[in-house]
């Protein structure tokens, strides 16, 4: 098959090929999609090491997916792709150990939610141990709640991209991050982090 005429065929039928046997059909899949699924992620992780990482990682677990048979054709290859990407850019954000700053929507430090008292000052190791004991509440909080809380706090993304990446509207996420935390508020107190 020629590549102009690759070039033509829908991604249905350049999915079709590929698993007849001709590679160079997926090439041509990956190479109509990989910007769009590239900035994506790159949007997401703000690394571009760590954003060609998950590109790979993406177009592997898509090539396994489809190699299994496990692809159910819809006519929506990019959307199937961005979904891969962004759970696997989600997959990424739960690994994180490293300290992160954690500030809400308005650029407050999330740690006004744990009603520090101002008269014992905190450790370094403190600060982490709140951190790390933050993050893993955010972890148990419903999964559309914790999506948006995790894409604004640790990716920075607006809740116009936000609502753009998880397909609802702004209201919407804005709603989500709203509920998010005040279930993180209350989390917290029952977990008794509040330290006065």
């Amino acid at each position: 098959m020629m590549l102009s005429t690759q070039l033509h065929l829908s991604d249905s039928e350049l999915i079709h090929a590929y698993l007849q046997g001709n590679c160079k059909c997926f090439e041509t899949l990956m190479m109509r999609y990989k910007d769009k699924v590239y900035t994506t992620i790159f949007m997401l992780v703000k690394d571009s090491f760590l954003a060609e990482d998950i590109f790979q990682e993406t177009f592997i677990k898509i090539i396994n997916t489809i190699r299994k048979g496990k692809y159910a054709e819809q006519g929506k290859f990019l959307q199937w792709a961005l979904r891969v990407a962004h759970n696997l850019c989600m997959d990424h954000f739960r690994r994180i150990r490293r300290n992160l700053p954690i500030t809400t929507e308005d650029g407050r430090e999330i740690s006004f939610l744990l009603q520090l008292d101002n008269n014992h000052a905190e450790t370094d190791l403190e600060r982490r141990q709140t951190h790390q004991s933050v993050r893993k509440l955010i972890e148990l909080l419903p999964d559309e709640q914790r999506e948006v809380i995790v894409l604004r706090i640790y990716a920075d993304l607006s809740f116009k991209e936000i609502a753009n990446l998880t397909q609802v509207s702004i209201n919407t996420a804005l709603g989500r991050m709203r509920y998010g935390l005040i279930n993180l508020r209350k989390m917290i107190t029952d977990q008794q982090l509040v330290l006065r």
